[in-house]
């Protein structure tokens, strides 16, 4: 399905009901749209997955999400079908959620440099970097912190009318599309520096650039997991390198 199916926008709509994002999701994967192509963020998911813990005061202190950052809790239902199902921390303004999907990559790589600037204004920063509107990125915002839920999908841009009435029809709101989709950090394995997103590429040193797509590799083999392996990537880079003034992962860590 994958290698047919070409995503050229994003569509996204704001859900009232938990309920509701568990039938969009479905509604979606059955007009072919590839599981790794939903994202859905939320504050307020009821899982039978205990997730105390996972944000520590400390975890806030320290960064929010660079540091709070825990994946791999998945919360049942159609969303378990999600890559990259864990909680994150957006620093500010909204506060834990629980993420699904590409634009957790993208949360990622805000808090980690990759998108400069956004982490520290929040949610509306990431949105209107990906071309959101800043009055629609701050209706979404807002509606998030009030506990109702965000979906975004990547479809064909042939078919936007088509998933425009899904969402309409499953009960979404603030319905809008952006004319592009997730950056992904490289298409599959990364064979080269030059195969790294400009996004990630711009804030790695050379050096720093071979140790992320070394771990990005491995842990994709393991997990064919995009986003999994991406968070393991910048953990390995920020494990053994720190940034310069310019926001380059580039200072390599003095071992004790």
């Amino acid at each position: 399905m994958s290698e047919v199916y070409k995503a050229e926008r994003t569509i996204s709509a704001v859900f009232k009901e938990q309920k509701q994002i568990d039938d969009v999701i479905r509604r979606l994967l059955d007009r072919g749209v590839p599981r790794d192509h939903i994202s859905v963020l939320g504050r307020n998911f009821q899982s039978e997955t205990r997730i105390a813990g996972f944000i520590s005061k400390k975890d806030v202190i320290l960064g929010g999400l660079r540091t709070g950052a825990v994946f791999g809790s998945l919360f049942g239902s159609f969303l378990s079908l999600l890559t990259g199902v864990g909680v994150l921390f957006i620093p500010f303004v909204v506060g834990p959620i629980v993420a699904a999907g590409p634009i957790g990559a993208v949360l990622l790589g805000a808090a980690s440099g990759a998108i400069a600037g956004s982490a520290g204004g929040g949610l509306v920063s990431v949105l209107t970097t990906l071309g959101m509107p800043e009055d629609k990125a701050t209706i979404y915002q807002t509606r998030l912190q009030a506990g109702e839920f965000l979906v975004m999908a990547e479809v064909p841009s042939d078919r936007t009318g088509e998933f425009q009435l899904l969402l309409e029809s499953a009960s979404g709101e603030e319905i809008h599309t952006i004319e592009k989709t997730f950056a992904r950090p490289c298409p599959g394995q990364c064979n080269s520096p030059q195969d790294l997103s400009p996004e990630v590429r711009a804030h790695l040193s050379d050096e720093a650039q071979r140790t992320f797509i070394e771990r990005y590799n491995t842990v994709l083999n393991e997990k064919n997991d995009e986003f999994t392996a991406e968070q393991a990537a910048w953990e390995s880079v920020h494990q053994q390198y720190d940034e310069d003034e310019n926001g380059v992962w580039s200072k390599a860590k003095v071992k004790a």
